[in-house]
């Protein structure tokens, strides 16, 4: 895709006002996501993981062994398990594996590390009841992926066989450099929004809590990580320092990066050949890392 169509699809997204209330972020979001059509051979049905609500993302034909637990962005205050489902199920379909999108509770009425225990209480059902887990996440989902990664870690819980990240928020210290420098350029967010996110998602935490700024954390142990990011992104720094960290603690990470592309472009699958291409690599990995462990190793 050439520049023009890049910058097109910028095009279609907006920033947001700061100082909405979280209702108003929460209705404008689910306005824009939550009724996606997900395709005649998508079916949602309510679960429980962990005592956490859940939808199963039934995709006809995707029935091979293991499960993607799919946790949503939103900044930790917007999003749902239906609005996960926008990209559960495009990997579910393209790697063949059945998802699961977590309803994990939002901030600021469930602040850090509310969601934390919830992806935990989650991952640990799927591994104790024999299931081999990639996990996914986009945005903060990301980031609660990662942290999800170091809970199990500290609990002696097995890692999942492998982790995929979507533009993952990784730093709500917001202390890398393309938080300013990619502000004009990033479409959708900007310091102030992302600072106001943190606000109400930290509930006076530590920012620099591992378990919320992943990007700081000891990552020894961890499975491998696919990371993809576009470059008009507050957050491009995020993945940058995430993967270079990771690689330097010696785990396997790949980075793929989307010149020109907004904040989890994959939602521009079917208009974006560079999305469609994500989605098939995430997929790939995704069956791979299925493939080659039945069952991650305790770290």
């Amino acid at each position: 895709m050439g520049a023009e169509e890049r910058e097109a699809a910028r095009g279609m997204m907006r920033k947001g006002a700061v100082g909405r209330s979280p209702q108003e972020q929460r209705a404008d979001f689910d306005k824009l996501f939550a009724d996606l059509p997900l395709g005649d051979d998508v079916t949602l049905a309510e679960r429980t993981l962990g005592g956490v609500p859940a939808l199963d993302v039934r995709v006809e034909g995707a029935d091979k062994a293991g499960v993607i637990l799919y946790l949503h962005g939103g900044g930790y205050v917007i999003g749902s398990a239906r609005t996960g489902a926008n990209l559960a199920a495009p990997l579910s379909r393209r790697s063949g594996v059945p998802a699961v999108s977590l309803e994990y509770r939002l901030a600021p009425e469930h602040p850090f590390p509310a969601g934390i225990h919830d992806a935990l209480a989650a991952y640990r059902e799927l591994v104790e009841s024999g299931q081999t887990v990639v996990i996914a996440g986009d945005s903060a989902g990301g980031g609660l992926a990662l942290g999800t990664l170091l809970a199990a870690r500290a609990e002696g819980l097995p890692q999942p066989a492998g982790v995929v990240l979507f533009s993952p928020w990784t730093d709500v210290a917001l202390t890398g450099p393309s938080i300013d420098s990619r502000g004009a350029f990033d479409p959708l967010f900007s310091r102030p929004n992302m600072a106001e996110s943190a606000e109400l998602y930290l509930g006076g935490a530590d920012p620099r809590n591992e378990l919320a700024s992943p990007v700081l954390a000891d990552l020894e142990g961890l499975p491998p990580l696919l990371v993809q990011v576009g470059t008009a992104e507050v957050l491009l720094d995020d993945s940058l320092r995430l993967v270079a960290r990771a690689a330097e603690q010696e785990v396997d990470v790949s980075l793929d990066v989307v010149a020109g592309a907004p904040h989890v472009f994959q939602y521009f699958a079917g208009l974006m050949p560079e999305a469609d291409e994500a989605l098939d690599h995430a997929a790939t990995f995704i069956a791979n890392r299925l493939r080659d462990k039945s069952v991650g190793a305790v770290a």
